[in-house]
């Protein structure tokens, strides 16, 4: 007998939430893609019919990311932030990387929610691991693919 594996998925509270809401968001869009293939359905022949390939392919992606993101919540594990002064996933840090003489502030969250654009970093990233359980005041090395490099701990949030 084959022994299946399930990997729960950590994550903040927001960004179940966040998760939540496109689900939200696609399901209210079905019925309008729906509808657009019907029309497109409705144009003859379909063998031919680029609307209508081009309407089913964007349908089945919707339904397939529905899928994908009603698994992520079906196996997410959320983590509530910790109170102790310790980087824990929910997070917010303050950092000094050493070769820039700016603060940046970093918010440490599961790999679903993962975004640099937005200063979200992933706990199990090179940064992230380097920061987990650590405090304020420590200065720790992070080990990336392009090498590694210092950053200064200044605030826990």
């Amino acid at each position: 007998m084959k022994k299946i594996m399930v990997y729960f998925q950590k994550m903040t509270p927001e960004g179940y939430q966040e998760i939540e809401a496109e689900i939200k968001r696609l399901k209210k869009d079905r019925p309008r893609r729906i509808k657009i293939l019907q029309e497109a359905r409705s144009m003859g022949d379909l063998s031919e019919n680029s609307e209508y390939t081009t309407a089913k392919q964007e349908l089945g992606h919707l339904q397939s990311r529905l899928r994908y993101l009603d698994k992520q919540l079906k196996y997410a594990e959320i983590i509530e932030q910790k109170t102790d002064g310790t980087i824990d996933l929910g997070s917010e840090v303050e950092l000094k990387f050493e070769d820039d003489d700016e603060a940046e502030n970093y918010k440490i969250v599961g790999r679903m929610e993962a975004d640099l654009a937005k200063n979200k970093v992933s706990f199990d990233s090179p940064l992230g691991q380097a920061l987990m359980k650590q405090t304020a005041g420590a200065v720790v090395t992070v080990e990336a693919p392009a090498g590694s490099y210092q950053v200064k701990i200044l605030a826990v949030k």
